[in-house]
């Protein structure tokens, strides 16, 4: 077959892929966030210079509690826990995929070595000994393109595995995070009940003193021993809780249950508002670029674009070059006797496949605008998750002033109460209604702090902060391993 009948294949072949070719978009499709956020942070915003030389969300928040053990806890559980670990072997793969994808551009050798004796089983018994080496090389020259799209959606899709990686690690420290307030909130409801057990005991003691003198009935009696029963039920109930709530912690850290520090175990929230880190929201634009899964989801999204335009790419003819050189002897010493090269060139023409023509880039394109769709949704689920978390942060602030002063008013009516029935004036039911008021405040007052605690970690988290941090050290060690 001579040379111009090979080019005239290849002339129809670039003729009907031209014609085949659809335009597509070259990046995803804009979208808009608000300019600013509907509910803001209680504290005063710091200024723009202090923000620029030092963002809040470039780096960990949870230190800012100032509870040491909590940052141990978190760092423990990023070595130890196994979704961490996981993620990081899905970095480690995508980047060798990469590697995969980008050899694929260039010529692929192979080699071959063989020897063998053959002996003849009739006549004279003739035997004879052969060798032979050969090397070789393949290469898919890249006319349109494809290889090198493919080795950017394998390079898309590496560097959305390593936003993987670090939401990975912003959701654990988080939950790790949450579970040890959980925790600090469980102690707390016992030290509470604890007091109140205490003076459960003493006002049946009381009473009971008050009966043997015949200033009390007996039925005050039983209403107190009742009421004291009811504390001690409740105690068993945060017993039992707090032991379930170690055991979640020991599971986040990646540890067994008895080998959790009792030091992880906080006895009380903390009561400092100054500790705890300060919110600046910044602008809802800035989610974009701190949210580890959107970054991944738009770095998927620009992979499923590209994969529009290798279904396109696929259908052009491809031309394929190899090479051999090989030789062979009668012995292993002397195969490179008599070498002899071979040079050959393939051009297939997929544009012939009709069906494949029609389905592949309209199944591609349909995966793109639903990738787009996709995003969309998850962006605005993250603006509305941080628009949840700000409005709950002044509600909860609000709200836990408030039950500050509940809980004071109903402390002076049980002293009220307790007063008028030492004095003969009430009865004794109105005094333990009172005491059972003043108990449920305070663990109400419990709740909201715990609340507020869990608030500012699901509005860190909808933010992203802490992203950049782990960004900048984790991914460069995962790339050092492979090195």
């Amino acid at each position: 077959m001579s040379f111009p009948y090979h080019l005239g294949i290849l002339l129809c072949g670039l003729l009907l892929s031209a014609c085949l070719h659809q335009p597509v978009p070259t990046q995803p499709l804009p979208l808009q966030t608000p300019t600013a956020w509907q509910h803001t942070a209680r504290a005063a915003p710091a200024s723009a210079q202090s923000l620029q030389e030092n963002p809040p969300y470039a780096r960990a928040w949870w230190p800012q509690y100032g509870q040491e053990p909590l940052n141990q806890a978190v760092q423990l559980a990023l070595t130890q826990q196994g979704n961490v670990q996981a993620a990081a072997l899905r970095v480690r793969n995508a980047l060798l995929r990469t590697e995969t994808q980008t050899a694929n551009l260039w010529p692929l050798p192979s080699g071959s070595l063989s020897t063998g004796y053959n002996r003849s089983l009739t006549g004279n018994g003739t035997s004879s000994r052969s060798a032979g080496a050969s090397v070789g090389a393949d290469w898919e020259i890249d006319l349109w393109g494809k290889l090198r799209q493919q080795r950017d959606m394998s390079q898309w899709e590496q560097e959305a595995t390593m936003q993987d990686h670090t939401a990975a690690i912003l959701t654990l420290a988080a939950n790790v995070v949450r579970q040890y307030w959980q925790l600090a909130a469980i102690n707390q409801r016992l030290h509470i009940n604890r007091q109140s057990l205490d003076h459960s005991r003493k006002t049946l003691q009381f009473v009971t003193i008050q009966h043997d003198a015949g200033a009390a009935a007996g039925l005050e009696v039983a209403q107190a021993r009742q009421n004291l029963q009811a504390q001690e039920m409740a105690l068993i109930g945060l017993q039992q809780q707090r032991q379930e709530a170690r055991h979640t912690l020991a599971l986040l850290l990646g540890i067994t249950p008895s080998n959790l520090p009792r030091s992880f175990e906080p006895d009380n929230l903390p009561q400092d508002a100054a500790g705890r880190p300060h919110i600046n929201p910044g602008l809802p634009a800035q989610v974009l670029s701190q949210r580890p899964d959107l970054a991944a989801a738009e770095l998927r999204l620009r992979a499923t674009l590209a994969n529009v335009q290798v279904q396109q790419r696929t259908l052009y003819p491809a031309l394929s070059l190899s090479g051999t050189l090989s030789s062979g002897g009668s012995a292993l010493a002397k195969i490179l006797q008599n070498p002899a090269a071979a040079l050959s060139a393939g051009l297939s023409l997929p544009f012939l496949d009709v069906g494949a023509l029609r389905r592949n880039p309209r199944i591609a394109k349909n995966e793109y605008e639903e990738a787009c769709i996709g995003f969309r949704q998850n962006l605005l689920q993250a603006i509305v998750e941080v628009e949840n978390g700000l409005s709950a942060e002044q509600s909860l602030a609000e709200n836990q002033q408030r039950q500050v002063e509940i809980l004071a008013q109903l402390r002076h009516i049980e002293n009220l109460a307790e007063v008028r029935y030492r004095a003969g004036q009430t009865e004794l039911r109105h005094w333990l209604d009172a005491q059972e008021a003043g108990r449920q405040a305070e663990l109400a007052l419990a709740d909201v702090h715990l609340n507020r605690l869990l608030t500012q970690s699901n509005l860190f988290q909808a933010l992203g902060w802490g992203a950049p941090a782990f960004a900048d050290t984790a991914i460069p060690a995962l790339r050092d391993e492979l090195q």
